[in-house]
């Protein structure tokens, strides 16, 4: 097991090298650039010359390869992703270390609000197959696939003002200042978040509760007389969630993405937010800085899932 946790960390290493290339090549195919921002701005007060002297004093009067190379190997000898090309004299890893508790908190609320809604209706619309309660939660599940989150999150925030005069909360508080209302502020956007996230976890464990079910050995225990409630806990459910736990690990970049809507719906400052002010902005290194932090995560992740994997599945762990 400790070969194979070092080999998959070794394998990182070319996975997010190659993950800094192409976001760092395909931000530089958007139309304009930083300087292009600044001159948009009503403060710019310059010509071509300032442009010129803008390049040079950002870096950017050098080819594209030779840009990467100075950032990775900052990056790589100081341990640093760099400064902001908009001033800013915070660095860029301070910037992402004060967003990030946000991003994390809603990803979390977003998965356990998803995973205590999906696994019981999964397993319960399973063992009770071609029932009102098995119609009525795969339903459900269809409309949580089919409905966009942006669509869901403007709706939470239009319809409510409109018929109540009442609009969820839209502004950040701190943890340590009011759990309550720190939560207050996350419930919705967490919510809808999880909404996908439920949706397809719900059909998934639905579907794998239903072909282990139909098992031998599951056929064997029933034969033996053993109650229901131990058939599912003990065997069913185990085996069940292998492919669930995969699913799981392969909704994080989709959780990822719709952080940086409902970030921006909510006025959350959390990572999606400043991602998408420095797209805007073209504001080169902290995309790539924020894209490897996401990237590392992603990686992170799959990981913890695959060590997983030897828990419930004894077979994965010998052949590890």
């Amino acid at each position: 097991m400790r070969a194979y946790i070092i080999r998959r960390l070794l394998l990182m290493i070319p996975t997010l090298l190659l993950v800094s290339i192409l976001v760092f090549s395909l931000i530089r195919f958007i139309p304009g650039d930083v300087i292009d921002a600044m001159m948009t701005t009503s403060s710019y007060q310059g010509g071509m010359e300032s442009r010129a002297a803008l390049e040079r004093a950002l870096g950017l009067d050098v080819p594209a390869h030779v840009q990467y190379a100075r950032w990775i190997g900052n990056m790589v000898l100081h341990g640093t992703l760099g400064k902001s090309l908009l001033g800013s004299a915070i660095t860029i890893e301070e910037q992402i270390l004060r967003r990030l508790p946000v991003t994390l908190e809603l990803g979390l609320l977003a998965i356990a609000i998803g995973l205590v809604i999906a696994l019981p209706v999964g397993i319960y619309s399973a063992i009770r197959q071609n029932t009102l309660a098995d119609y009525a939660g795969r339903s459900l599940a269809i409309i949580g696939l089919a409905t966009p989150n942006f669509w869901l999150g403007l709706l939470v925030i239009v319809f409510p003002a409109i018929w109540w005069n009442w609009t969820p909360p839209i502004r950040m508080i701190a943890l340590s200042d009011d759990l309550l209302g720190n939560l207050g502020g996350f419930i919705a956007p967490s919510l809808i978040l999880g909404t996908y996230f439920a949706a397809a976890t719900m059909r998934m464990t639905r579907t794998m509760m239903l072909e282990v079910l139909r098992q031998d050995y599951i056929r064997t225990a029933w034969s033996k007389g053993l109650k229901e409630r131990v058939i599912v806990v003990r065997h069913v459910i185990k085996n069940a969630l292998i492919p669930v736990v995969t699913l799981i690990g392969l909704q994080l970049p989709i959780l990822v993405g719709g952080s940086v809507i409902m970030e921006n719906i909510f006025n959350l400052p959390g990572l999606g937010r400043l991602l998408l002010d420095a797209l805007l902005k073209r504001d080169y290194p902290m995309v790539s800085g924020i894209n490897l932090v996401f990237a590392s995560g992603v990686v992170v992740i799959n990981l913890f899932v695959d060590l997983l994997y030897g828990f419930l599945d004894p077979r994965v762990r010998h052949r590890e």
